[in-house]
């Protein structure tokens, strides 16, 4: 255990913080929310897990499970205002066609419409 994320009452760190995998119960992560079907709701951080990270120090904010709302379900309206903001991002600019998939933006066009793709089958010879 690390002794300096070791700070139940918020004295050192401000509020309460505990080392990785050592949260009390009744405290969770956003991501951890989420796979309850639940959301903060606008609640107040309650606490924060602190470790260390080859880059520095790592923080995750925990929230209070009882004061969570559950996840807004995805309405119609909601689902055709996604599907016309994800309609731009499968749709070629050299062709046109809604190609099913999002276009990696490094290449820019769908892949029959690469002009780096290969379109030979046979070994490359020297």
């Amino acid at each position: 255990m690390q002794a300096r994320f070791w700070d139940p009452d918020g004295a050192t760190h401000g509020i309460p913080t505990y080392p990785l995998h050592l949260a009390p119960d009744g405290l969770a992560t956003r991501r951890q929310l989420r796979a309850l079907g639940l959301r903060p709701g606008g609640q107040e951080i309650a606490a924060q897990l602190m470790w260390r990270h080859p880059r520095g120090i790592a923080a995750a904010y925990l929230y209070r499970i009882d004061l969570a709302k559950p996840v807004r379900p995805m309405t119609a309206a909601r689902w055709r205002a996604h599907e016309a903001m994800m309609r731009p991002r499968r749709t070629c600019p050299a062709c046109g066609h809604d190609v099913g998939y999002v276009i990696r933006t490094s290449i820019g066009t769908c892949e029959p419409c690469d002009p780096t793709r290969s379109t030979s089958t046979s070994a490359i010879t020297p």
